[in-house]
């Protein structure tokens, strides 16, 4: 049985393979980056309400270069959290704006995370090297 379509169809050079039109879905690594920008985000909302209601459940060093009030980095983590989460989606999507405004949230996120070793240092480093492959998938994804 033959593959093509029509009397006039080629069949394809050797070695290349077919790929199914883009459908407005990403895959592979920016699927990856943006689930990982929705979940994220959605963890940084919960962070920074944890920020904004206890302040007791960060552990605060007294002599770091960066100190500021628990409760104002509550609402920067909030708010930082809601749009890379919604920026994620719009990356799921196949959007292109998102992946351009990605890098700049997780670019902030990331800075942000680093400013917050001191408060929450185990989950600030795994945030920053997730943040580092977000930003670095977005940034090598190229349309076919």
């Amino acid at each position: 049985m033959s593959s093509s379509v029509g009397p006039t169809a080629t069949p394809p050079p050797a070695g290349a393979t077919h790929r199914p039109p883009n459908r407005g879905w990403v895959s592979g690594m920016v699927l990856f980056a943006g689930v990982i920008m929705l979940v994220g985000g959605i963890l940084e909302v919960f962070r920074g309400i944890m920020a904004i209601a206890e302040d007791d459940v960060f552990v605060t060093t007294p002599r770091y270069v960066f100190r500021f009030d628990l409760t104002s980095w509550g609402w920067i983590h909030l708010v930082i959290g809601v749009l890379i989460a919604l920026v994620g989606f719009f990356v799921i999507k196949g959007a292109a704006w998102a992946r351009i405004a990605g890098i700049f949230l997780v670019s902030l996120g990331l800075i942000g995370n680093f400013l917050d070793l001191p408060y929450y240092p185990l989950w600030s480093m795994v945030i920053i090297a997730l943040d580092v492959f977000v930003i670095w998938a977005l940034a090598v994804y190229r349309e076919d």
